[in-house]
């Protein structure tokens, strides 16, 4: 579990994170949505601590991130997955060599164990044998993001940060996507956390919604709570199109 208590970033005097206080939660997909300039990417980068917060805490499982020295952050990263937005496979190496390249840098197995990791992390996300020896331009989008997601949990996390995961893919896709981030979440008991603004994926797996709105927490709860808010804000976010409009009257019905 991550907690965040009251934490606070700002910069040049303009405040972007107000005292937001929330707790990220295992075995759960937890989602940060907002309207663009809400500070949400700023929330996540301040998760991972690629940003140090003004004030407040962020604690991994009772560990405070901002009272970490340089040797307790780099073994955190170990215990951290990162997707990134588009996927970030490095063009120069095969599908294989991407899966070992986090191994190759952070795990003491020996080569035999790290291939057989890579190839169990592949199979996992139903990436077939044959694409292995491919290289990340020879291989669909969504077979891009599957690799993507094995590298990710290659050293298998405690913690799965996704950035926009389906950015780029067509609706089939990014379902698919989004069903296979959940069952590894729960499959594994990841802590996993999502900055997305895609409606589809909210409704689908969002077991933990966190609403950001000019920088403060405006809303938290459930997928299925969502549709019984009475937040003005947040319905007027999540429910601006007339699709999701009719959703809403459907499930209130």
């Amino acid at each position: 579990m991550i907690s965040v208590q009251d934490i606070v970033k700002s910069f040049d005097g303009n405040m972007v994170l107000n005292h937001i206080s929330t707790e990220m939660k295992d075995g759960c997909v937890n989602m940060i949505i907002g309207q663009s300039g809400s500070g949400k990417t700023v929330f996540m980068k301040s998760l991972i601590g690629l940003f140090q917060v003004d004030g407040g805490r962020i604690e991994y499982d009772g560990r405070c991130l901002t009272d970490m020295n340089e040797k307790e952050i780099r073994a955190l990263r170990r215990e951290v997955g990162m997707l990134f937005q588009g996927s970030a496979l490095f063009d120069s190496m095969t599908v294989l060599e991407n899966v070992l390249y986090p191994l190759e840098m952070f795990s003491d197995m020996n080569h035999q164990q790290m291939v057989d990791r890579a190839k169990f992390c592949l199979e996992h996300v139903n990436i077939p044998e044959h694409v292995y020896n491919l290289m990340p331009s020879e291989i669909s989008g969504g077979q891009q993001k599957r690799v993507a997601i094995a590298r990710a949990i290659v050293l298998n996390p405690k913690y799965l940060f996704c950035d926009e995961p389906n950015s780029g893919l067509d609706p089939k896709t990014s379902l698919v996507i989004d069903q296979l981030i959940h069952q590894i979440t729960q499959e594994f008991n990841m802590c996993t956390i999502i900055n997305s603004h895609d409606m589809n994926s909210i409704m689908e797996i969002g077991d933990h919604i966190v609403f950001l709105k000019n920088g403060s927490l405006e809303w938290s709860g459930s997928k299925d709570e969502i549709f019984h808010t009475g937040n003005e804000a947040l319905e007027d976010f999540v429910f601006a199109s007339n699709l999701y409009k009719k959703v809403k009257a459907a499930h209130q019905a």
